[in-house]
């Protein structure tokens, strides 16, 4: 089905009347119905498919039956269903009230903040609505007159006719005046809270609740400037773009849309009467009705005459993404553009001693602090990736095994959701390393690359055809055996390439060799200057290390094979050895296609770089 209609969930709230039932045909029993959720994925009230096969199901079983590609490219960024579409009848006053923004609605409530606008389907002769402050306040002001009772005195007040569109910023003082049918289009948020509600009393007979501290926490206490920069649309943001639609009938009688793989469509029908048609299929409309297009539908038409609005997601403005990358020591996490360079970094002690559960929470509230010392807010970030050591499952964000931190069947990605109200996926942290260089650093301009970060252990990412290739679970080449019955390894077994090639080894051998704790730049200046027992350390651990490179290049064959880590800032002393034991040692040696060996360029950026371009 290209072209789903929704019935709405209903909702009787005391300020509510009648005419969404008698004048726009909804399905409603109740003496009160004062909103219905036309496009509604919210728990709180889904709208359900009333058409074709997937009759009876909500959208958000449809969407999770067909794959998040039913909403388009651009959607990609919201770890939710973005949006929340109503028509709104107020008989009677709304209560005043106001929403918060992302960051503090995920952090108290769970969910998202809210932003919306209001598109004034009819109102009174006298009618207005409340909108922002008349003068700048300070906070104290605010919640003196909240107790005085005086807070009107202070509002600004709007008078609005059919066809007013007001847009509602998330911290906006706000309420909708009596005798008002709206079409609201908002994030997909029933997050309000209530300052003012002139005393009235709820079904139960009490006072309703306010919710007077949150208010204060997030209300935007300057006046707002009606803001009409968003020509040619009704209204455009990052969470949603509006368009009229209008045809009389008779000289404008119908229009052709096209719905692409970027983002899908929200018709909301205001007034009038026709049919729609997409792919042969063709459906009768009449004013109050709500569809649905699947992104990649393809070319649709309206016939008839009516008013409605068209609500699609564009591509996100001067898109931000957080790039963690956990190691065993230190996580570092960094801001990246769509440039993909690093705009700024930070760094904190991993301790992962002190379980997962702590460690995420503070990850999750530093990258909130780089943000806001930044200036960059929430809105503007389309997601986070994190590299993490370790096998991981990307498909589900769970960090099944990493000894290296000590975690075991940690649901990172959902963790991570807790703190940051943005789409999150992992992947190991090798593999993100490789991606960063693959993407934006040594590796730019190949399809194929090995990378191996030679640190605490070894860590291994392969790029084929420019994607991560992690097989069932991810790759491991720093437990491969290399010498059967060899050293102890990190991971339970023997003679691993970890045990002999990461910087932890290299320091093991060294002392052992002479009864010292050295760097590795001291070991491998020591065997520059002729230091026998350093000499026979480094060649041992060149060649360990090249029986490992030997072996991965036999069977991936990738253009390149890129070392990254502590040891790699050695430089041409590590590489030329390591290219020969490659020509000699690989299947075919000269006469097969080779790869280059060099030394990774970014440092390390590459993990942060790597895990940003997950997103």
């Amino acid at each position: 089905m290209s072209i789903l209609k929704l019935k709405p969930s209903c909702k009787d709230y005391l300020w509510g009347g009648r005419r969404l039932a008698e004048e726009y045909g909804k399905e409603y029993d109740g003496d009160v119905l004062a909103e219905t959720w036309e496009l509604s994925c919210h728990p709180d009230g889904p709208s359900v498919i009333s058409n074709g096969p997937d009759a009876g199901k909500t959208l958000q079983q449809y969407i999770e039956e067909q794959g998040k590609e039913v909403l388009g490219t651009h959607c990609r960024r919201f770890r939710d269903f973005p949006i929340l579409t109503k028509f709104i009848d107020a008989k009677d006053n709304l209560s005043i009230q106001v929403h918060p923004d992302n960051r503090y609605a995920l952090k108290n409530e769970g969910q998202y903040g809210k932003t919306e606008m209001w598109y004034v389907m009819d109102a009174g002769k006298e009618a207005f609505l409340y909108y922002g402050f008349k003068r700048e306040i300070s906070r104290e002001e605010f919640s003196r007159r909240i107790q005085e009772d005086t807070l009107l005195e202070i509002l600004n007040a709007v008078p609005v006719q059919k066809g007013d569109v007001l847009f509602i910023e998330s911290g906006t003082i706000h309420a909708i005046g009596k005798d008002i049918l709206i079409a609201e289009i908002q994030q997909n948020s029933n997050v309000t809270y209530r300052v003012y509600d002139y005393g009235r009393v709820g079904k139960d007979g009490k006072k309703r609740d306010l919710h007077i501290e949150k208010a204060l926490a997030v209300t935007n206490r300057v006046p707002i400037v009606r803001d009409k920069s968003s020509y040619p649309h009704v209204a455009d943001c990052d969470y949603f773009t509006v368009d009229k639609l209008n045809l009389d009938g008779n000289v404008m009688k119908k229009l052709e849309g096209m719905v692409s793989n970027a983002s899908f469509a929200s018709i909301l029908m205001l007034d009038g009467r026709g049919t729609i048609s997409s792919q042969g299929e063709t459906l009768e409309f009449r004013k109050g009705d709500s569809f649905f297009l699947s992104a990649g539908s393809g070319s649709y038409q309206i016939e008839g005459s009516c008013d409605a609005l068209i609500t699609t997601i564009r591509e996100k403005a001067a898109p931000v993404r957080i790039g963690i990358d956990i190691g065993g020591s230190e996580t570092k996490i960094g801001l990246v553009d769509i440039h993909q360079k690093l705009i700024v970094h930070t760094a904190m002690p991993t301790a992962a001693e002190r379980g997962a559960e702590a460690v995420i929470q503070e990850i999750g509230e530093k990258a909130l602090e780089l943000l806001e010392t930044q200036g960059i807010a929430m809105d503007q970030c389309v997601g986070a990736g994190i590299g993490v050591p370790g096998t991981v499952l990307r498909d589900t964000g769970v960090v099944r095994y990493s000894n290296n931190i000590r975690w075991e069947n940690v649901p990172l990605a959902r963790e991570m959701g807790r703190y940051l109200p943005i789409p999150v996926q992992i992947a190991n942290d090798a593999d993100c390393a490789a991606l960063g260089e693959a993407y934006a650093g040594a590796g730019k301009e190949c399809q194929d690359v090995v990378m191996l970060t030679l640190g605490t252990g070894v860590g291994s990412g392969i790029i084929l055809d420019g994607e991560i290739y992690e097989g069932k679970g991810g790759s491991e080449f720093g437990h491969m055996v290399i010498i059967e019955n060899g050293e102890p390894c990190t991971c339970g077994r023997r003679g691993c390439l970890e045990a002999y090639a990461s910087e932890t080894a290299l320091k093991r051998d060294a002392k052992r060799a002479s009864g010292m704790e050295l760097t590795p730049e001291e070991i491998f200046r020591a065997a520059a200057a002729g230091d026998e027992r350093m000499r026979e350390v480094v060649d041992a651990y060149t060649r360990r290390l090249g029986i490992g490179i030997v072996n991965i290049v036999n069977i991936f064959r990738p253009q390149l094979v890129l070392l990254g880590g502590s040891i790699s800032r050695q430089g041409e002393v590590l590489l030329a050895p390591l290219r020969e034991m490659v020509s000699e040692g690989c299947f075919g040696g000269e006469k097969g296609e080779l790869p280059e060996i060099e030394i990774a360029a970014l440092g390390k950026e590459a993990g942060m770089i790597g895990a940003a371009s997950l997103i």
